[in-house]
């Protein structure tokens, strides 16, 4: 496995797989110019004070280079004697072979909020989210495991979280891509946004407080069912 940080932000501008495929998107027209972000990739959110900073500590790990996991632990502290809340996401742009193929499961029975509806608040009706479409979702309450199944290329990412409750998935569809400077009109139909956030409720820290959550990321070959993919062995588990 491969991965590449950019220090300006913090951000993961590489993740290759064993097969030397890149699992992380970027924008054919991103900006690598500070201090604009990076248009793709996985970068942090946060509504934290403009007086906060942010550390990027890289460190080796004992644990298996091959195993092809992207794991993310963010920490943020409290350093004032003065209380704060704040929101957090980190949003991961993930690859996928074409849009309308691609189906997230474990997000089904849950609420959410529609931000292309004045952030109206809805129940999930669907048995997985399928696209066909501009989304821009932020669900509420989410279990600890998310899949995110790519049909044509039978690949599952898998997203396990711990500290982030909410997850949004986005995607700008046409007309949106279209109206942002550092995306390639077709670049909606290769990718999709699934985040791991904190948003419905504020991270709330007391003076010297510390907040650390976590995400691990996996993309794992899918299984068939019956001629389908079966995300139901990937959320129990099962290999």
């Amino acid at each position: 496995m491969r991965k590449l940080v950019l220090l300006y932000g913090g951000q993961v501008v590489s993740w290759k797989n064993e097969r030397r495929e890149e699992l992380l998107f970027m924008g054919s027209k991103a900006i690598r110019k500070p201090p604009k972000a990076i248009r793709g990739v996985c970068e942090l959110r946060s509504t934290a004070n403009q007086q906060s900073s942010v550390d990027l500590i890289l460190k080796s790990t004992e644990e298996d280079p091959n195993a092809g996991k992207l794991t993310l632990i963010p920490r943020v502290r409290n350093t004032d004697n003065k209380a704060f809340s704040f929101t957090f996401a980190l949003r991961n742009y993930l690859s996928v072979s074409d849009i309308s193929e691609v189906r997230v499961e474990g997000l089904e029975t849950l609420d959410y909020f529609d931000n292309l509806l004045h952030r109206e608040r809805y129940t999930e009706q669907a048995d997985a989210i399928t696209f066909d479409g501009e989304i821009d979702r932020v669900y509420l309450s989410t279990p600890t495991k998310i899949a995110i199944i790519d049909h044509e290329k039978k690949r599952t990412f898998v997203m396990r979280k711990e500290g982030m409750r909410d997850a949004v998935v986005w995607n700008p569809w046409d007309k949106k891509a279209k109206a942002l400077s550092d995306l390639g009109d077709e670049d909606y139909k290769t990718m999709l946004c699934v985040d791991s956030a904190a948003v419905e409720t504020p991270i709330g820290l007391k003076p010297f407080e510390e907040w650390k959550g976590r995400q691990e990321l996996s993309a794992v070959s899918s299984s068939y069912f019956s001629g389908q993919l079966d995300p139901r062995k990937v959320l129990l588990g099962i290999s």
